[in-house]
């Protein structure tokens, strides 16, 4: 059974955002799972927090790779193909990743699941850029991430299920790898062609770079990315933290941190589920000004009372729930923003957005761990750092022009769909 290249706007909205969060479940979840196991992992492979970290700076810098050379190839070469081939990959190397002899091979495996996993993230954000635009993009990419913040919510407790339950780590990654073979088949029979041939971008190098050089020289678009990015990298900061905060700083068992990670990412899903909401009565540039000041003022909080050696179970929580609620209010808005302003080159546009989303996040992750397992201040320090470069970030966005499309474009009979899908 096959799927013909029809277009995406002759689908339906809901079943097409459907199909694309489940598709981008794939780098939620090969992050989020194997966090209970991380202290269990340095000792079975001999080494420390920093260390075992490693894995997950690789998979990191593999996805931004991976969103590097993808996007640009699915403006040329449309994309389908690129989120076929890459889930298929990204089945296989995570398969391997469970027979891994050494924290070494890991590493590679885990760069190569980032490599390939990109594609259902970096396409995916292109193809919504694709069908639709403004507002009712801003409610698309929130719907899709609210709808992929279930991965998060269900990968800790399933990951500390099952690292608890004599299947440790590396039967975490044998489930994620039967999760990747589900996410191929998903996008084999459900995900059409959403850039027609005659919307591509042809050549070869040369165009590639024109692309890039055109989205890098917008100055609003990278205000939107850098503050994309930097609360993603605060995000980042939490996740290669977690386990060592609740485990080793707050006295909480595997299970219990599990479903301390998890109540985190569902207060980020039922914020960005609001968010869809407000979107249609606020502008989204006003709604990210209110997500990004939120997670500054609550990270910095986090920060100063763990200076002052008063850090707590109810304090710890309440403040990384705030700042999640600011996270949620952030991603969506921010993505629609950034690739609004690059119609043109929209795979490009988000592959320079979630890579450098995967470079900070690469970078944060084995800093959190350098002061020890046992001390919270490298971590909230990284959050609260990341929170104000993200606020600053937003004043290169001011005096820029918004993007429109040209009407009767095919967005227009998608958006109408969209806004009565939402």
């Amino acid at each position: 059974m096959s799927i013909p290249s029809t277009g995406a706007a002759q689908r339906p909205a809901a079943l097409l955002t459907a199909t694309l969060a489940l598709l981008s479940f794939v780098l939620p979840l090969a992050t989020d799972m194997y966090l209970p196991a991380l202290p269990t992992m340095a000792d079975d492979l001999g080494t420390d927090a920093s260390g075992v970290q490693l894995t997950l700076t690789a998979f990191l810098f593999g996805t931004a790779a991976g969103q590097l050379v993808l996007g640009p190839l699915s403006d040329r070469y449309g994309r389908r193909m690129p989120i076929l081939i890459g889930a298929a990959v990204c089945t296989l190397a995570t398969a391997l990743c469970a027979v891994a002899p050494n924290l070494e091979v890991l590493i590679v495996l885990r760069f190569v699941t980032g490599l390939s996993g990109a594609a259902g993230l970096v396409v995916g954000r292109a193809v919504i850029s694709d069908v639709t635009t403004g507002a009712v993009a801003a409610r698309l990419f929130g719907v899709l991430m609210a709808l992929g913040g279930i991965a998060p919510i269900v990968a800790p407790l399933a990951g500390g299920a099952v690292v608890s339950n004599a299947g440790g780590w590396r039967g975490v990654f044998w489930l994620l790898s039967g999760i990747s073979l589900l996410m191929f088949l998903a996008a084999l029979f459900f995900i059409p062609e959403s850039l027609p041939k005659e919307r591509r971008r042809p050549g070869g190098v040369g165009a590639t770079l024109q692309a890039a050089r055109s989205v890098l020289t917008d100055r609003a678009y990278l205000g939107y990315t850098l503050a994309f990015s930097f609360a993603c990298g605060a995000l980042f900061c939490y996740i290669a933290a977690s386990a060592f905060l609740l485990q080793n700083v707050l006295d909480f068992t595997v299970g219990q941190a599990s479903v301390a990670f998890s109540l985190a990412a569902l207060t980020a899903t039922l914020s960005s589920t609001a968010n869809t909401k407000l979107v249609g009565r606020y502008h989204p540039r006003l709604l990210l000004r209110i997500g990004l000041t939120t997670m500054l003022t609550a990270t910095t909080a986090a920060l100063l009372v763990t200076l002052a050696g008063q850090l707590n179970r109810v304090l710890a929580l309440g403040l990384i729930g705030i700042a999640f609620i600011g996270i949620g209010q952030v991603f969506g808005t921010a993505t629609a923003l950034a690739i609004e302003r690059v119609p043109h080159a929209a795979g490009t546009g988000s592959a320079v957005l979630g890579t450098l989303q995967s470079v900070l996040g690469a970078a944060a992750s084995p800093l959190v761990g350098l002061g020890g397992e046992d001390t919270a201040v490298p971590l909230f320090v990284g959050m609260a750092v990341c929170s104000l470069i993200a606020v600053l970030a937003l004043l290169l966005t001011r005096g820029g022009t918004p993007t429109r499309h040209s009407p009767g474009s095919p967005r227009d009979d998608m958006e109408t769909s969209a806004s009565a899908a939402i």
